[in-house]
This record gives C-alpha cells, structure tokens and sequence, in this order.
C-alpha cells in the first residue's frame, strides 16, 4: 500500500510540520490520509475520544488529514520525568517508568506490535504518512531502532530527508546522515527536503546540485522559514519572553513543564500577550499569571520554591489573578503528599498555601475527556471541555469551593452518577482571584477564554470583545502551509515516490 516516511538530520527540524503538511495536501487531493508514528517523546500530550493518551503532534496531523486523533497514529509515547527517567505510555496506557537503558533494551518487544498495527491502517486508508524521531543516523541506536530506519525496514517504507538550513550546516548534516546509512538504508532515500530557508534561492542552487553529486539523491524542495499559529514539537518551540500586546500573561516556564499547548489559544486574541518566565526578576506585574502543567510538581515546586519565585507569586496573588493548570493547580494547594513515591522521593512537601486544598498523589492516572461549566465564578454557567491528565487527586478545605461542574467525561453524563462529588474540578478562593483546574485545554472553547480575558479587559478599561474560535484559526493555519508546501516542494516528486500515478 502507499506510504512515505519523513526522517530528519536532526530533532526539531521540522518533520513533524512536514507531515503535517503533507497530511493536509494529500487530504486536499482527494485522499484518505493517516499519519504515523511508532514512538514520540514528549511532555505534550493529549486524551483522545475513549479517554486515551497520545503525543500532540500526531493530534495536529490528524487535523490536517481530516481526522479524529486515536492513538493508533502515535502507539508508543515517552514522557520524560528527568534526564535518564520516563514514563511510557504503549496504545495509549501507562505500561510502566523505566530508565533510559531500561527503555532500550526493551524496545524490541513492541516491533510485532507496531507492525501489525501499521498493517492494520494500511488497509483503512489510501496513504500513511510516517514521521520519524531524531535522526535515523544515531548509529548506537539502530540495532534497536523502532522509530526510523527500524520502522521504514519493518513495514517496507520510502523515506524523505529533511534538514534544517536555519541552524547552519544543512549540505554537511544531510550528506554526513547518508554517509552513516547501511547501503540497504541508503536506498530507501528517495529524496531530500530543505528546511526553514531565508534568502535568496538561486544563492543556494548550487550548492543544491553539489549536493545531489555528493549522495545521488534528488531534493525535493526547499521549504521558506515561515512563521504559524500551529503548535510544534517540544524542541521547536520558541517560548516568548517580552509583552507584545495590552493583555499581559505571563506564564512560568517550569523546568519539566508539560502540555504548553494549553496555551495555544489565547494566541487567537489579538491583545494578548504570551510570554514565559522562569525567575521573579521577569515576573513584574501581568494581568494574569498562569502556572501550567508538569511531568514533576513536587521538583518543579522546590524549584520556584528555592528561586524566589514562589515568593513572588505570593506577593503578586495580593491583587493578581492567578491560573494553576494540572500539576500548576496542586502547586497552589496547602500540601502535596505522595506516599507511594509516584513522582520520586519525597513523601510530602508543603504548597504555596494560596488555594485551600490538598493534593494526594495515587497509582492511577486518570485521563478522561471532559466538558465542564463554572459554578463559583462571578459569571456562572460558562463552558469549557478539554481532557485531564493526572495522578493527583484533591480535597477541599473551608476556604475552597469547585472552579466547575464536569457534565461529561469520556461521552458519559456525570450528572447520572449519583455522586455528585464526582463531577467537581478545580478550585477558586473567596476572592475569586485564584484559579486552578486538572483540564488542559481549557482556553480552547470560546467562552471560558473569553469570560477571562475579558475581565482582564475591564480591569484595563479595554472594551470587551468576542473571542474567536481557536479550531477554525487552526484549520485556517493549516491551510495556510499547506500551500506554502505545495508551491515549495515536487508534488509529483512526492507522488511518484508514494508510488501514486498524477
């Protein structure tokens, strides 16, 4: 059946737009497209419709093709706890914590797996679009490789080379790649792409064709630096730092911070400002300060603890407005107790005591689908949906009532349930100054997002506007590179290598 693969010189240069892109292109051509990938490694992640995790760039690729992301299209997703650490998460369930070491010496287990998987999607769609991960010249890997050349070999895949110009040295990074292939891997190079090119092309021709003598491989194309509204893998993205727009939101970038798409949407007002801080000195005086979520609380929370900025968040939460998200909410608590040693080695550590609650950290993760609506804001009754991620469950104290009311998890109605208990999230204080909530993508419908922002607006004697809706700028975006990709790369290059006649 048709399929190609994207595998790159390096991380981040750009495979996972790519693909994005191609999904988009092929779907505009009238077909049946699915993206793939056998492993990703990331902190973003995303609770499909059965209450299931997978990596969020294949939920991205799933949009461009025109799908409902499930988690066949990413079975194997790590998720870092520390440098030699992660959590692994196999067709969308936590398969257990292993080390580095431990992760490789295992991988070969899966290959049967991912395989018939991928065998199984063959027969569902006109092409697979495979993304690889790093870079398939990491030689110490490939004995064990399931995610590039490994993947292509398994399922008897073409693959594309993709290298990233901006960075420098690309003719040395796609040759020297070729260069380390076995000469059966070498074959399966059926062309390069050139990523993230500013200038002026004819400068650039000949090294084009100095390159194409050099590995006997044509480039497909070579791909403008552009910039767009889409998220992006970990390493690719580019975390503002300066106050761009009235709105100011400043957002701490924690050392494991996880699922930064959460803020993604807020992108879509046009006088809002995004930026990310990391010490008090940045902090200053935002109209809203969101601490988002991570793939450690308790290290992250010593962290900001030791580096005065927790002090600072105290000080600031006076008269500021103040977001926790997931493992930013707990943070916000009295206490963060975990007995079981589920994120490491303390059994409990005290929170920053701006939100009466207490966190308590169990062996299950919960990841379920939800739609809620506020019961405790000033404006009751505003919807939101989004998915939840988490091992942390949390109690109210005197001083604490429920952000919202969840009325649907995984497409069934909590209200039925009989507890009613069952249907609370998050958590604001008396002053309604301070938020926090387990939902990631919380600002992703319009009327939560605008009902915030719109306060912020008030309190700046902006005029209160519409939020627009995110999914419809998402696809606009989408749309978008597709078209920079179509006209920057050989369609019919791209087609003939699929093995589809055009």
């Amino acid at each position: 059946m048709a399929k190609i693969m994207v595998q790159g010189t390096a991380s981040s240069v750009g495979k996972s737009i790519l693909v994005t892109a191609l999904c988009r292109i092929l779907k505009q051509d009238g077909f049946s497209v699915c993206p793939f990938k056998s492993q990703n490694m990331s902190l973003n992640s995303y609770i499909t419709l059965d209450g299931k995790e997978m990596g969020r760039a294949q939920v991205l690729q799933a949009y461009a093709a025109g799908l409902e992301p499930e988690v066949f299209m990413n079975p194997i997703l790590l998720k870092p706890t520390s440098d030699k650490k992660c959590q692994i998460i196999v067709n969308g369930k936590v398969y257990g914590n292993s080390t580095a070491m431990e992760y490789h010496n295992m991988k070969l287990k899966f290959k049967d797996m991912l395989k018939s998987q991928f065998e199984e999607l063959e027969k569902k769609f006109d092409i697979i679009v495979m993304e690889g991960a790093g870079s398939p010249a990491e030689i110490n890997l490939r004995e064990r490789d399931i995610v590039n050349m490994g993947m292509a070999e398994l399922i008897d895949a073409p693959v594309i080379l993709a290298g990233d110009i901006d960075k420098g040295g690309v003719f040395a990074s796609l040759a020297g790649t070729m260069l380390l292939l076995k000469a059966d891997e070498k074959k399966r190079v059926k062309a390069t792409i050139i990523n993230k090119f500013r200038g002026d092309l004819e400068i650039l021709k000949p090294g084009l064709t100095m390159l194409e003598d050099i590995i006997h491989i044509p480039c497909a194309g070579v791909v403008p630096y552009f910039r767009l509204d889409l998220e992006d893998e970990d390493g690719a993205v580019e975390f503002n730092k300066k106050i761009t727009a009235p709105i100011d939101i400043a957002v701490i970038k924690l050392p494991h911070i996880s699922n930064f798409t959460d803020l993604d949407a807020l992108k879509a007002e046009e006088d809002v400002s995004v930026r990310f801080i990391t010490t008090k000195a940045e902090l200053g005086n935002p109209d809203l300060l969101i601490i988002p979520g991570t793939k450690n609380t308790i290290d992250d929370l010593i962290t900001i603890r030791d580096s005065g900025l927790m002090d600072a968040i105290k000080q600031y939460s006076g008269k500021g407005t103040i977001l926790g998200i997931c493992g930013g909410y707990q943070m916000l608590g009295n206490s963060l107790s975990d007995p079981s040693g589920v994120e490491g080695s303390f059994d409990k550590v005290e929170g920053m005591k701006l939100l009466d609650i207490d966190t308590l950290f169990e062996d299950e993760k919960i990841t379920t689908r939800v739609k809620a609506r506020s019961i405790n804001m000033k404006t009751s009754n505003v919807k939101t949906y989004g998915y939840e991620i988490h091992m942390g469950k949390c109690s109210y104290g005197e001083k604490a009532k429920p952000l919202f009311e969840i009325y649907d998890r995984n497409g069934d109605d909590t209200s039925m349930q009989g507890n009613h208990t069952l249907s609370f999230d998050g958590a604001i204080n008396e002053g309604g100054n301070i938020m926090g909530t387990y939902i990631h993508g919380v600002f992703d419908g319009t009327e939560f997002r605008e009902v915030i922002i719109n306060a912020l607006r008030v309190k700046k004697s902006i005029k209160p506007k519409k939020s627009k809706t995110y999914e419809s700028l998402r696809e606009k975006e989408i749309d978008k590179l597709a078209d920079i990709v179509r006209k920057n790369i050989d369609m019919n290059m791209i087609y003939k290598i699929i093995g589809i006649e055009k």
